[in-house]
């Protein structure tokens, strides 16, 4: 029974079931129809529209090519339109440049070769599409003006603008001023900056389009006029300042520097001067501080005008290396590459012919002295020939690549002034030993002659200049080249002492041979005594005796040796006098009458003479007062017990203390 329930609940779930999915079936089968008949009216649509969509395409297609080929035409009237235009300007530039042409470039140049490539363009259409027309002649025209214009602002600019450069700021660069521990690195500004940048946007033109290269001749005739008239000043500056005070820096002069512009006149490159107070003090004063009675009279107006001279010759020759440094420099920024050394060739010619001419001119001047005997006028010779060595290499390094010409300038005044040196010192040599025995020339008080102290002064000169005399000296072949192993120095020094030792020798010679015009071997003696010392201490004390010895050794003692020799002679010249061989008395009368006459005259006559070196002096009164006063004692004591006079006061005037004390005051015109 229950069973029977279960199945029959069971039926009806399945039944109810199967109800249910035959709704659904029946549902689907509905919506597929609905679907269907949506499909089939969405495929009739887009069929009418794609249908629409062709009508359409085939009427926009033609309206499209159509308004194509109308945008194609309004572009192509555009472009004749303004193709006509651009051609139709060609035919204004000339009106529309007219009033700029003509006013010229002067204060706006950037808006004047705005113009110059309206025209040049114009001249380039014209010439391309219509070379016959009128207009191109114009236009030509114009371009022309236009070039010439700019050319005559070039030339303007440079001309009012380059001005010769201040000597203070030229001896700034030079670097003469001793007192900075480190010089300054002076810039020399030629011209403004904004004048320069003109100048070097109106050459570029030039050089690019106006095909023109007479600029350059321009450029350099006035820069080379303006680094002539800038060394032309310094040597004006020189003149007026260093003869006047000394200075060469003018207090009216205004600088940037922070210290004051008046400055110390720079070290003498060794001139003359130096000799010249050396020889004034020699003869006014002597070697001992003391008046001698030396005849010599330094020309120190005349030598005081050379200084300046060759401090000006010396500082100018700087001068022209460094400007032209600076002349390059400013070139370079506006001359094309492959002008400049051309250009800077021509520039400096006229400077460096002025400098070389006034080196000349100091060789013939030299030349013409030598030729008069007049052998200190080569002095001016060394130090401008040692400044030069100095700086050849810069001078060689600031012409490369200039003509040979230019450069073989310096080298052959170098080479000249090598030769009339050598030359001098040669025959200043002979000189000293051909100079006459004059008697009227011979100093009357038997002090230093006037040739010691010349030659003395002239060798002096020549150790500040031992370098360069001697590698000139060396060059000339005058003297035995040293070894390759030698320093230069020690070369220079060697190939300097030979001559030096010459000029020594022959002077000693020659004063032998004038110590004979004197009558009186006494002052013979003096004679040679005060010009061998004199030698002897002006020696050692300019580290001359230093020189000599390189070729001869024994110099300094072969001087004493002569000193001593003629001390001695001098002393027997006394001693003689109370030389007695016998006792009787008339012998004993004249011995004493003989003594006391040459004492008396001997010490007037020797008061006056000279020995300027006062311990000399004082050693040879010394000397002289013993030997004397022990020959005049021992004459005394061995005539002591021998009556030969009633009245012996008559000949016995002088007692040994008396006779001291008139040696004592030999060489002393104040006693």
């Amino acid at each position: 029974m229950v069973h029977t329930e279960d199945a029959s609940s069971r039926k009806r779930e399945i039944e109810e079931k199967l109800k249910q999915e035959q709704e659904t079936l029946s549902f689907i089968r509905e919506n597929l129809e609905k679907s269907d008949q949506q499909t089939k009216g969405m495929v009739s649509i887009l069929s009418s529209f794609e249908s629409r969509l062709m009508q359409l395409e085939n009427s926009i297609i033609p309206v499209h090519k159509q308004t194509e080929n109308l945008q194609r035409l309004q572009e192509n009237v555009d472009k004749t339109l303004s193709c006509m235009d651009h051609v139709i300007s060609y035919y204004h530039v000339a009106k529309d440049t007219d009033r700029i042409i003509r006013e010229g470039p002067t204060g706006r140049l950037d808006e004047y070769l705005a113009c110059i490539a309206k025209i040049q363009k114009a001249v380039e259409y014209f010439q391309d599409n219509n070379p016959d027309s009128p207009e191109l002649n114009t236009v030509k025209a114009r371009f022309e003006k236009g070039k010439e214009l700019l050319e005559a602002e070039f030339r303007s600019l440079l001309t009012r603008y380059s001005k010769p450069v201040p000597p203070i700021l030229i001896l700034d660069a030079i670097g003469v001023d001793e007192e900075l521990e480190v010089q300054e690195d002076v810039v020399l500004e030629h011209l403004p900056e904004a004048v320069l940048q003109d100048i070097i946007c109106i050459a570029g033109w030039l050089v690019e389009y106006g095909r023109n290269q007479d600029f350059m001749n321009v450029y350099f005739q006035i820069r080379s006029n303006q680094l002539d008239r800038s060394i032309k000043g310094l040597k004006d500056h020189f003149r007026k300042n260093s003869a006047s005070s000394g200075i060469l820096y003018s207090p009216a002069v205004q600088t940037k520097r922070k210290d004051t512009p008046t400055k110390k006149a720079p070290k003498r490159p060794g001139t003359i001067r130096k000799a010249q107070n050396l020889l004034k003090q020699y003869s006014q004063h002597g070697l001992d501080g003391k008046k001698g009675g030396s005849n010599l009279t330094p020309l120190e107006g005349k030598d005081d005008v050379l200084d300046i001279e060759i401090d000006s010759y010396i500082h100018c020759i700087s001068a022209f290396v460094k400007l032209a440094q600076s002349e390059y420099a400013l070139l370079a920024e506006i001359i094309p590459e492959h002008h400049q050394k051309k250009t800077f060739d021509s520039l400096i010619q006229e400077a460096l012919d002025n400098l070389m001419l006034e080196g000349d001119n100091i060789v013939s001047a030299a030349r013409r002295a030598i030729m008069r005997h007049d052998y200190s006028a080569v002095l001016t010779i060394f130090p401008i020939l040692r400044h030069l060595k100095m700086n050849k290499s810069e001078f060689d390094a600031t012409l490369q690549g200039t003509a040979a010409s230019t450069k073989n300038k310096l080298p052959t005044l170098i080479t000249s002034m090598e030769t009339i040196g050598a030359k001098a010192l040669e025959e200043f040599a002979d000189s000293i030993k051909n100079d006459p025995d004059k008697e009227y020339n011979m100093p009357k008080d038997g002090t230093v002659h006037e040739l010691t102290s010349n030659a003395i002064l002239f060798l002096q000169q020549l150790l500040d200049f031992h370098e360069t005399a001697g590698a000139m000296l060396a060059s000339q072949g005058t003297t035995t080249s040293s070894s390759s192993s030698s320093s230069s120095s020690s070369s220079s020094s060697s190939s300097l002492s030979s001559p030096g030792c010459k000029v020594l020798g022959n002077l000693q010679l020659n004063l032998l041979s004038k110590s004979k015009v004197y009558e009186d071997s006494a002052l013979s003696a003096i004679f040679l005594h005060n010009n061998y010392n004199y030698t002897l201490k002006s020696l050692e004390k300019s580290e001359l005796i230093q020189l000599v010895t390189v070729t001869q050794k024994k110099a300094e003692n072969s001087y004493r040796e002569l000193i001593e020799q003629q001390i001695q002679m001098y002393q027997h010249s006394l001693s003689f006098l109370l030389q007695l061989k016998d006792k009787e008395r008339q012998v004993i009368k004249d011995k004493f009458k003989g003594f006391n006459d040459g004492l008396e005259e001997l010490c007037k006559i020797q008061k006056g003479w000279a020995i300027p070196d006062k311990e000399q002096r004082d050693f040879i009164r010394q000397a002289q007062r013993r030997v004397v006063s022990e020959a005049y004692r021992a004459f005394l004591h061995r005539c002591a017990n021998i009556s030969f006079t009633k009245n012996p006061e008559k000949y016995h005037k002088y007692r040994p203390e008396e006779v001291e004390e008139m040696i004592e005051k030999l060489f002393d015109t104040s006693a």
